[in-house]
């Protein structure tokens, strides 16, 4: 599962060299994309398990990366990092 997130990584990063976007924009994209590929993992972690109550929390688990994901990456977009408030950096 490792392998497959850091594969999902670099392409990601590929992929976004060839932008013309501000490092900003395209650190908000990097977050977006490496919390969609453990959400995916996770989502096909609960695909292969035989029990509902513990694919159920798998699902759950992906929903909330998912969410925390978007709202780090829109925080990134919208906030000015340098005063280190409310995106952490």
């Amino acid at each position: 599962m490792k392998k497959a997130i850091v594969i999902a990584m670099a392409a990601g990063l590929v992929s976004l060299s060839a932008c013309n976007s501000s490092p900003r924009e395209q650190a908000a994209d990097n977050i977006e994309s490496n919390t969609e590929a453990v959400a995916d993992n996770l989502e096909d972690a609960a695909d292969n398990v035989g029990n509902d109550a513990a694919e159920a929390s798998l699902e759950n688990k992906a929903d909330a990366v998912r969410a925390t994901g978007q709202n780090q990456a829109e925080d990134m977009r919208t906030n000015d990092p340098d005063t280190n408030l409310s995106n952490g950096i």
